[in-house]
């Protein structure tokens, strides 16, 4: 075990239990990164210089570095050694410690290898590669430029991703002169038409020249400060190459607000490139904007035609279906997305540290709370087992299409919707009776030819077979009553080709009853207690029964037939998950319910209503997620009365905050958020949660009014510097309002 001399001052580290096992688990690991690859490594070994004094390692994790050199990536270590010389004074009694090698190693998302800079003190520098099998490559020039956009766009995107989290990382600015943001473009471009090779949003299922996470990287970097014209350059040179980039280049000049330049741009692309659904969804966006839906939902539909099997067009469509206000058809046309299996982002091999070592800084950290464990960060079981926190991907931005679909119609409405578009459990069983009915039928001898049961079987063929076969295994067989002459063409629903009969799968009560609990977890609260507590209140929410609850048919249509009221040749099957999101959104419903319910009568009372921090917190997402902001932002402020350690309702206040154009609670806020970050060795200004925010009220009173605002507050000079440094990158790239 390392003494305290052994340790960084300012940096965090995890100390090994075998010298190197970091290496060898980052080597082990590299078949396994699938995309941009994890936050660089940094491997430092340390040792006394005393004989039979055992070397310690450490190591942590980094972004932000140069990586477009062995000597930067040198450089780096380098400075590491000043960290551990000011710990130790000359009059100290302590062993000394000192540097004696370290190894930084950086993936290559591009050609997928490591390369790898090993530095020894006093000594060379050694660069080399290693590739996925573990073997040893020389590194040319082309894989440091590569390794150097890899390394970058690491640094962009994951930024403030709040989903992905490690220990011991640290976060530097990526980009802080112009001549190195014209060096990320140089290599942008060197690069653009391999940009697919890095992977994209788990949303797109295939990534392409204008969908990855390089066209991802770009935009997020010039977007989040509203320059886009840098982008726009970089865009205008590749279309000549890539009719398809014409789709970025025209959303940057709606960006940069030259509209017409941007309209002309896609008119001229559609010509080339009428099948880009990007192009189309940017086309879409525009008319979107000038409250043009209803013209925005022709283009969907086409993008969908153009890319039926990517999520974000069915998504698209749905969205201007619920714009338009046809829930029905937003309804089925959310039942058609393709769902893609959610892959996170790479990370490394989770270890057993023998030591970490988080060094606290104290200049900004007074202002926090403390990180102990407390009353405050314990809460209900019932609000922490909602099962809509864990969702992820194509399926958080399902359950998004939901809540909206729930917040413009409400609950009782959506279920009438569904029951509408949806074949229900009842129509199922009734549709199974008349099958008995006609089977028994059958066996009497009376029924006519012209009545027989149409079967469609699972690859699509239709068999005129008897009655008998409507048994249980109709979860693999799909039944319909006899088609009228213009039931038997394929209808056109959406503007989409659609089959007039569906493949049915019905799965048994027991199987459907065993789904529900594993796709919301075990944190469905008993019945009874939500019935009471809502009747308590008097507010009542009816429940989803999966693919049941069917209402009864209308008079007129059960007067006829029966059997012709309950066919299947009008409605369609609901998809299992998406089945299973009702039941989501469900328990989040009764969950806010209850809890409205109580806040109102905790007032009539004149009560005060308490919870817990993160009782607060929790509560405060589930207001975002129902599209309720304003009872979202008191809990998020009720979180802020405690004294739970929580970056999160700063950051969700901070951005309410600058969306309302409130200066003085948006620096309060932002304040607060710069202090977690740096608490958590984020030490970088752009791209982040405060510089978006800062940049967006700077849009419309100007930075000199911030920086005023900043003054008036009597911060810390620790304090004031580090907002200040958002300001003064605004100021060297010439964000929009840096000059008033």
């Amino acid at each position: 075990m390392a003494d305290a001399t052994a340790s960084f001052k300012d940096v965090p580290e995890l100390f090994e239990v075998e010298l190197g096992e970091a290496l060898t688990a980052r080597t082990e690991s590299l078949s396994t990164f699938r995309e941009l690859g994890p936050p660089d490594l940094c491997h430092i070994v340390k040792s006394t210089g005393r004989t039979g004094q055992r070397d310690i390692g450490s190591y942590h994790f980094v972004s932000g570095v140069d990586a477009s050199s062995s000597a930067s990536l040198a450089a780096y270590i380098n400075s590491l050694t000043y960290s551990i010389e000011d710990n130790s004074a000359w009059f100290s009694k302590s062993t000394a410690w000192k540097v004696r090698n370290g190894c930084y190693c950086c993936f290559n998302a591009f050609s997928r290898v490591d390369i790898r800079v090993d530095v020894k003190i006093p000594g060379g520098v050694v660069a080399y590669v290693v590739d996925l099998r573990g073997e040893r490559h020389e590194a040319t020039p082309e894989i440091w430029q590569e390794t150097y956009l890899s390394a970058l766009l690491r640094a962009i995107l994951y930024s403030d991703d709040p989903t992905y989290w490690l220990e011991a990382y640290r976060k530097l600015d990526p980009i802080t002169t112009i001549e190195g943001e014209l060096r990320f473009l140089q290599a942008a471009e060197a690069l653009f038409m391999k940009g697919w090779q890095v992977g994209s949003d788990p949303e797109i299922q295939v990534a392409t020249v204008v969908s990855n996470h390089l066209t991802a990287g770009v935009m997020k970097y010039f977007g989040d400060s509203g320059r886009c014209q840098p982008a726009a350059n970089l865009f205008e040179k590749l279309a000549a190459r890539e009719p398809e980039i014409a789709s970025l280049l025209a959303r940057s000049y709606i960006g940069m607000n030259e509209e017409v330049k941007a309209v002309q741009i896609m008119s001229a692309a559609m010509k080339h490139t009428p099948h880009s659904y990007t192009l189309l969804h940017v086309q879409s966006d525009f008319l979107r904007s000038k409250g043009r839906p209803d013209w925005a939902l022709k283009l969907a539909r086409e993008a969908v035609n153009c890319a039926p099997s990517e999520f974000v067009t069915w998504e698209k469509l749905t969205e201007l279906y619920i714009d338009t206000k046809d829930y029905e058809s937003a309804l089925l046309t959310l039942n058609s997305c393709p769902m893609f299996t959610f892959n996170g982002r790479d990370a490394h091999r989770a270890l057993v540290p023998a030591k970490v070592h988080l060094p606290f800084q104290r200049q900004i950290g007074d202002i926090l709370p403390e990180k102990t464990k407390s009353e405050d960060d314990v809460a209900d079981p019932a609000l922490l087992r909602l099962p809509a926190p864990g969702l992820r991907g194509t399926w958080a931005r399902a359950y998004s299409l939901l809540t909206r679909l729930v917040s413009d119609i409400g609950w009782d409405e959506l279920l009438k919707t569904r029951s509408v578009v949806f074949v229900m459990e009842e129509e199922y069983r009734m549709q199974k009776a008349q099958a008995e009915i006609q089977k028994v039928v059958i066996s009497n001898g009376t029924r006519d030819v012209n009545n027989s049961v149409t079967v469609i079987h699972e690859d699509g063929s239709v068999t005129a077979g008897s009655a008998t076969l409507a048994d249980d295994d109709a979860s693999t067989r799909g039944m319909s009553s006899p088609l009228s002459e213009t039931e038997s063409k394929p209808e056109i629903e959406n503007g989409l080709n659609v089959s007039a009969i569906p493949i049915i799968r019905v799965s048994s009560e027991s199987d459907t009853e065993r789904e529900i609990a594993e796709s919301t977890g075990n944190g469905i609260v008993e019945q009874d207690e939500a019935t009471e507590s809502a009747r308590v209140q008097g507010m009542t929410l009816e429940k989803p029964v999966q693919a049941a609850a069917g209402e009864e048919p209308e008079p007129s249509q059960s007067s006829n037939s029966n059997q012709e009221a309950f066919s299947f040749t009008n409605k369609r099957l609901c998809e299992r998950w998406l089945d299973n999101l009702f039941m989501v959104l469900y328990e989040d419903l009764r969950v806010w319910t209850i809890f409205r319910a109580e806040v109102a009568h905790f007032k009539t009372q004149h009560v005060a209503y308490r919870k817990t921090g993160l009782e607060w917190e929790i509560l405060g997402d589930l207001g975002i997620r129902l599209h309720h902001k304003e009872e979202a932002k008191e809990a998020y402020q009720r979180c802020l009365d405690t004294s739970r350690y929580s970056q999160k309702p700063w950051a969700k206040l901070l951005e309410m905050y600058a969306e309302e154009g409130d200066i003085t609670r948006t620096i309060q806020a932002a304040i607060r958020v710069a202090a977690y970050q740096y608490a958590d060795y984020t030490e970088m200004t752009y791209p982040t949660l405060i510089a978006r925010c800062f940049f967006k009220l700077g849009q419309i009173h100007g930075h000199a009014k911030i920086s005023f605002t900043l003054l008036s507050m009597g911060l810390p000079d620790p304090i004031l510097k580090i907002m200040d440094s958002y300001l003064q990158y605004g100021k060297t790239f010439k964000v929009e309002g840096y000059d008033f």
